[in-house]
């Protein structure tokens, strides 16, 4: 697993041991990238279900601002961290956070959170996504930034619904076994 252009280029990242984690690909993550590229300099990016980081890392390598990592596994947030190492990002750059995505997003609601401009969330396939989606399309609007986008990772034969709370679902890609599916707020 490697960071695939920025400042960052070519740097190759711890990839995970475990078999339940599956990242990324390479080919995915950069058609992500192509799409987001007007929109990631300088931005807030939030990487919910980051597991190795390497979207987030991606992220920061192509301009943003700053990424908030979040992971439930303790491992998983190890390596993240390995990984910023690797890649010399400091923490005013980086914040990982241990802790379910739902969770998180709920805690943030109850915080002065800053808002994000970029919201990637890829839960294992098997896990239920509207309950995110929901939140973040409801209440968790207000951590949002103007014409937020929120994409969502997950497997093509997993089709999710035009429109989840005041989400909207405005374009979805499909690569192999995996979908990327991207939302903005339509109030």
């Amino acid at each position: 697993m490697r960071i695939i252009a920025g400042q960052f280029r070519g740097r190759n990242l711890k990839s995970p041991r475990s078999l339940d984690v599956r990242p990324t690909s390479d080919r995915l993550r950069e058609t992500l990238f192509n799409i987001l590229a007007p929109r990631i300099q300088n931005s807030r990016f939030l990487d919910l279900c980051a597991g190795s980081g390497a979207v987030g890392i991606e992220a920061l390598s192509r301009g943003a601002a700053h990424t908030t990592f979040v992971e439930q596994s303790r491992v998983m947030c190890r390596l993240i961290k390995d990984n910023l190492g690797l890649c010399h990002i400091s923490g005013d750059q980086a914040e990982v956070v241990q802790l379910d995505a739902k969770k998180f997003v709920e805690q943030s609601l109850t915080l002065a959170s800053p808002m994000w401009d970029i919201v990637f969330f890829d839960p294992p396939y098997k896990d239920d996504y509207l309950g995110v989606l929901s939140l973040l399309g409801g209440d968790g609007l207000r951590l949002m930034a103007d014409n937020a986008l929120i994409v969502v990772e997950h497997h093509h034969k997993n089709q999710l619904p035009e429109t989840v709370s005041s989400l909207r679902c405005v374009r979805s890609v499909k690569q192999g076994e995996s979908s990327l599916s991207f939302f903005q707020n339509t109030e």
